[in-house]
């Protein structure tokens, strides 16, 4: 995993899941300080995409912080694309709730690419 985006997403700042088999695509918000590294697999609790799942249930979630230097020295964005499944119950939903009791499912995202987004742009600097 790499160590900039573990970075990123430790920053109290906005994350953004979508996914896209609704019409129009569904998309929410939550606070990256919720997501959390379980053996690899991204953790928050989410309600309003559980029902997409059923038909489709690919996601990508987007994550910035402008504390963390990025290529461009100033701020850092990754994209996480996988697979998403809602839990209510186990290992994973049992440490996310003793951490956020409040929570009634954990959203676990099977990672398969990690991109980082915010890039220089060659053709602009000098």
């Amino acid at each position: 995993m790499d160590p900039k985006f573990i970075e990123v997403i430790k920053d109290t700042t906005p994350a953004t899941i979508v996914t896209v088999n609704a019409a129009p695509a569904h998309v929410v918000n939550t606070w990256s300080h919720y997501m959390q590294l379980i053996d690899d697999h991204p953790s928050a609790g989410m309600h309003s995409i559980e029902a997409d799942f059923a038909t489709d249930n690919h996601i990508t979630i987007a994550v910035g912080s402008y504390k963390v230097p990025g290529t461009t020295d100033t701020d850092c964005g990754f994209h996480i694309h996988g697979t998403g499944k809602f839990e209510t119950s186990g290992a994973y939903f049992d440490q996310m709730h003793t951490k956020f009791d409040w929570i009634r499912a954990t959203l676990v995202v099977t990672i398969d690419d990690v991109e980082q987004k915010i890039l220089v742009n060659s053709s602009l600097s000098s």
